[in-house]
């Protein structure tokens, strides 16, 4: 999409965060932008402060870890900008409980908002994009732990799964005119630690958010520091309209973890390497 201006997008986690920067950078570049979250405060807030600087935007309030509420969603969308161009799902949680503190409650709430509003999202609104056939592009935010295993296993398992499913849709919708990019943060300065304020009153209490062990804690403090110290998510914002823009199959937002893919991927090599040249079993 080479002319973003006079598009519109629907952006989901976008009071705050890595959503608010994206809408931010879309507004810039003369998008129209359908804010959704589940926090009202925040999102009304977010959505004064874009229109303050003339954005066309507005906002809707949904839990996306619901398919109806996305469906309500997307018709609120379009009645009130006609189309949408621009699919970005980006809301996400952390969270969900390492091996020996998970139980159902917590794998239902993140891989609800992290993986399955995803999937809703693209089964909504692709055909929202196909019909004006205008094209489009759909941005999904999965994480650098969608690339190697680095935080607890129920986060990484939505986010390797946002990556699968992104690169497996792109060929797919790419000759229906809409293009397909992963978005792979590092550490941003986002509230991704403070997931737990949006646990959904139908997980109340069911969810483990005790204290983690000490050697967990150090490793989460570690985690809470270099996100206070981290990317500004505005600048991750302007690298998605830019990915839009060229439609890049994948958006990294440093080089921090470079070395740690390149070693999984080097890792995954020794597997084949093992079997090179063995006579198969017959």
């Amino acid at each position: 999409m080479k002319s973003l201006e006079g598009k519109t997008a629907f952006v989901t986690g976008a009071a705050s965060g890595i959503g608010l920067g994206i809408a931010t950078a879309l507004a810039q570049a003369g998008v129209k932008v359908m804010l959704c979250d589940i926090e009202k405060a925040a999102l009304d807030a977010a959505v004064a402060g874009l229109r303050e600087t003339n954005a066309d935007v507005d906002g809707v309030v949904a839990d996306v870890s619901l398919k109806d509420n996305l469906q309500r969603a997307a018709d609120e969308t379009i009645a009130r900008f006609g189309k949408v161009h621009i699919l970005v799902n980006n809301a996400g949680v952390g969270g969900g409980g390492d091996y020996g503190t998970w139980n159902d409650a917590g794998w239902n709430w993140v891989l609800g908002v992290n993986l399955m509003s995803v999937v809703w999202g693209i089964e909504i609104f692709g055909p929202l994009i196909e019909k004006h056939g205008e094209g489009g592009q759909i941005v999904s935010t999965a994480s650098i732990a969608g690339m190697i295993a680095a935080t607890n296993p129920s986060y990484d398992v939505t986010k390797f799964g946002v990556v699968a499913l992104s690169e497996g849709l792109r060929p797919k919708l790419a000759p229906r005119g809409i293009g397909v990019s992963v978005l792979c943060p590092g550490f941003i300065r986002t509230r991704i630690m403070d997931s737990a304020r949006n646990i959904p009153d139908r997980f109340a209490g069911k969810i483990n958010t005790d204290a983690p062990d000490t050697v967990q804690s150090e490793l989460m403090q570690s985690a809470a520091d270099a996100i206070t110290h981290g990317i500004d998510p505005l600048y991750v914002g302007e690298l998605v309209r830019e990915a839009i823009e060229g439609d890049w199959p994948h958006i990294f937002t440093d080089l921090q973890f470079e070395p740690l893919i390149e070693a999984r991927f080097a890792v995954i090599r020794e597997g084949f390497d093992r079997i090179r040249g063995r006579v198969p079993r017959h």
